[in-house]
């Protein structure tokens, strides 16, 4: 009994003198909770809409105002004409937009019926529905309050038809959502963990002390190994448009050129952040549960793939904003689905090139450091 007792402390004694390790076993529930608890929601909330309201009429402000005043709607701006929409909507400024007619009022109060027209973003084919759904529900509501007036002591049977239009996705395929978030996910998973464990492997067999001593300077070894998963990543991300544009019938709009610029552009941020995890890491156990539940988890829950993230608590919106997956799944649907060139996603371009950068300094340095 006393042997075995021995035994129990000895493995206590291996899993606490490894601090990394034991931060990852205790800290990894928590943060796994939080995100779980708060990302994961189909609530719709603060969606921003614009407005061309060409009536300026009471009843076309007040269907602004009980749109604006809900807690789905956030107003962003009042449009002067009709071709300012598009240019939200490819600058990911707004999601819906709400066109009411000049005559809007006149047809409503004079025979009882007019129309107005809403359009929404449907790259996100799932949010765009359900945005579409609240907004009709909104008028609905107006139209209810508006029968309960009366004229000549009977209700007024006003109606108010909604006509609503997809922009970019009019058959509502999810596959026009998820394909950009697979790419995204397959790139992360092939670079990041798979280069981490490559490393890291070297090391466990003790291989790595002798290509060291090679005339080879470490950091090309480092970078010789990266080269493979970034060749094999761009095949796959071939494969990918190939057989989404084939099969899934998901077209390319923009510039195919560019979406590969892209996918290379990620791919080097996440052989980066492989480098990073296994210039940390010691054994091939500690390198995949880093990668996997430190990268596949954020990337799927916190880079807009299947939850939109701006329904999700501000804590988790700022952490987002340093995905990488985040930036480059804006920037490829951007230019798969809407079309857009390099101008319009400057914006994403810029933040997912910098921190590419940013990563593969410092895994550089730390590879020097540490071999």
């Amino acid at each position: 009994m006393n042997q075995f007792t021995a035994f129990i402390k000895k493995e206590f004694y291996h899993i606490f003198r490894d601090v990394r390790t034991m931060m990852m076993l205790l800290a990894m529930p928590v943060v796994q909770l939080i995100i779980f608890g708060f990302a994961i929601t189909t609530e719709i909330n603060n969606t921003p809409f614009v407005v061309f309201d060409q009536s300026q009429s009471i009843s076309s402000r007040k269907i602004v105002e009980e749109l604006n005043g809900s807690a789905f709607f956030n107003l962003k701006a009042t449009l002067r004409s009709f071709d300012e929409i598009e240019d939200h909507f490819r600058k990911g400024e707004s999601k819906l937009a709400i066109v009411i007619p000049s005559g809007f009022s006149d047809d409503l109060y004079r025979t009882g019926e007019a129309q107005l027209q809403i359009l929404a973003d449907a790259s996100d084919p799932n949010e765009a529905s359900t945005v579409t759904a609240y907004a009709q529900q909104i008028i609905m509501q107006y139209q209810q309050s508006l029968i309960t007036q009366k004229l000549n002591g009977n209700p007024v049977p006003y109606i108010i038809r909604t006509e609503v239009k997809m922009l970019y996705n009019p058959q509502l395929k999810s596959a026009y959502n998820f394909v950009p978030g697979i790419m995204g996910l397959v790139l992360m998973l092939i670079c990041a963990m798979m280069t981490s464990i490559s490393i890291v492997k070297e090391k466990e067999q003790g291989t790595m002390e002798i290509l060291l001593v090679s005339p080879i300077k470490p950091v090309f070894i480092v970078l010789a190994k990266a080269v493979p998963y970034l060749m094999i990543a761009i095949v796959d991300v071939l494969m990918i448009l190939l057989l989404s544009n084939t099969v899934l019938h998901v077209p390319i709009v923009g510039n195919p050129l560019l979406v590969l610029f892209l996918s290379i552009l990620f791919t080097l941020s996440a052989l980066s952040l492989g480098m990073l995890i296994s210039s940390v890491t010691n054994t091939q156990q500690a390198a995949m549960l880093i990668s996997g539940a430190g990268l596949m988890l954020p990337t799927l829950l916190l880079s807009g793939l299947v939850f939109p993230v701006e329904n999700m608590p501000w804590i988790l919106r700022i952490i987002s904003n340093i995905i990488p997956a985040k930036w480059f799944i804006i920037a490829i649907k951007d230019v798969m689905i809407k079309g857009l060139g390099i101008g319009s996603i400057l914006g994403p371009l810029s933040i997912l090139l910098g921190m590419t950068v940013i990563l593969l300094i410092a895994s550089i340095k730390r590879f020097k450091n540490r071999l």
